[in-house]
């Protein structure tokens, strides 16, 4: 009796474990999402790299988007839900247009969460991303001038 052929051809961030750049793996991951998810997490890439030309931008923890400069500023997480950005320092930004709604009893991270049907404010959103990076860049200076 013969088997029947099936395609081992996979798609998506999943299938490409070592292949493919941190970006292609955050461009599978929007398809893979196909819905207000991928679009979200689409909108919020293009606001991060208009905030910070220079954000280099990672894949790590078995499937996380985590943009980088210096250090991370954020990484942006899906869930069934909710999108999640969550600013690796953001307990030590100012937010005075109180972007962050979630994860707000650390002492370190703070989160955005957008649902569905939510609008960004891409001006206060930019602006938070631009004191994260320049919170890293200034650690950064600051380690390199005591060495």
């Amino acid at each position: 009796m013969k088997k029947a052929a099936t395609s081992s051809k996979k798609t998506g961030p999943k299938a490409a474990k070592g292949a493919g750049s941190p970006s292609d793996h955050i461009d599978a991951r929007i398809r893979e999402l196909g819905d207000w998810r991928g679009e979200m997490l689409a909108r919020i890439r293009g606001i991060i790299k208009k905030a910070d030309p220079e954000v280099v931008e990672e894949w790590k923890w078995r499937g996380v988007p985590v943009w980088e400069h210096d250090g991370i500023i954020c990484t942006g997480e899906t869930y069934k839900e909710v999108v999640k950005m969550t600013f690796a320092k953001g307990a030590s930004l100012d937010d005075p247009t109180d972007l962050f709604n979630a994860s707000l009893e650390g002492n370190t991270r703070r989160a955005i969460d957008f649902h569905q049907g939510d609008k960004i404010d891409e001006k206060a959103l930019k602006a938070l991303i631009r004191e994260a990076v320049a919170l890293n860049t200034s650690k950064r200076a600051a380690s390199s001038r005591k060495k």
